[in-house]
């Protein structure tokens, strides 16, 4: 009985050590598991992942971003520069507007000279014709353009342009049409302006065929051009 008491005893211990060595197995498996899943949903999550900076368009370790552009992107450029790097047009208001008589003893037409002073505080441009109307007696008279080429005139501010008009001398001793009042109007602009006619009190009367005032292009005084 004493042989059979230790050998039960024995196998009791033998079984309990084999039981407690299988808990210690399957404690150190569940262990080294678990940071295994850890890293999985962190990756999974993009929460430290270089995937997911690039979605979001982040910046790598270096502090550059993905595409090499840095952190913010800019458009650049100067503001209220013109596209094409001329000055914009010249605005009637931005202008002063004067007529003076420039004929010239012996021509056989009279000759209005107008100059355009840029007083806008800044460059301006000068394309084409001015608008030319002479109030008259008998109504408006506009002037027909000379047909030469129009120069584009860049006008620095305090800088003048000049153009010239021309019409007929009345020496027909009658009264003719009576001048009243010069209407320019700068090119390209709508907006004019209403002058004293500098010229010949009175036109000679005409046929009704054609306008006998001629307007030079910028850049032109005296007989229109």
């Amino acid at each position: 009985m004493r042989v059979r008491k230790l050998t039960l005893a024995a196998m009791a211990l033998a079984a309990g050590l084999s039981l407690t060595a299988c808990q210690n197995d399957d404690g150190g498996s569940d262990r080294s598991a678990a940071p295994s899943a850890a890293s999985t949903a962190s990756s999974s999550n993009g929460g430290s992942g270089s995937a997911g900076s690039d979605q979001q368009g982040g910046t790598d370790s270096a502090g550059k971003s993905p595409n090499g552009t840095g952190g913010s992107k800019g458009t650049g450029g100067s503001a209220g520069a013109a596209e094409d790097g001329k000055a914009a047009g010249c605005r009637t208001d931005e202008l002063e507007i004067t007529a003076m008589d420039a004929t010239v003893g012996g021509d056989t037409e009279g000759t209005v000279a107008v100059d355009l002073k840029n007083g806008g505080g800044r460059d301006c441009t000068l394309t084409g014709y001015a608008g030319v109307d002479l109030k008259t007696n008998a109504g408006t008279l506009s002037a027909k353009r000379t047909g030469e080429q129009a120069p584009t005139v860049v006008l620095a501010d305090g800088d003048t342009v000049t153009f010239g008009i021309t019409y007929p001398i009345n020496d027909s001793g009658g009264s003719g049409v009576r001048v009243t009042g010069l209407v320019v109007t700068p090119p390209n602009e709508t907006k004019s302006v209403t002058l004293d006619w500098p010229g010949g009190a009175s036109l000679p009367v005409t046929d009704g065929s054609g306008t006998p005032v001629r307007v030079g292009p910028l850049g032109s005084a005296g007989q229109g051009g």
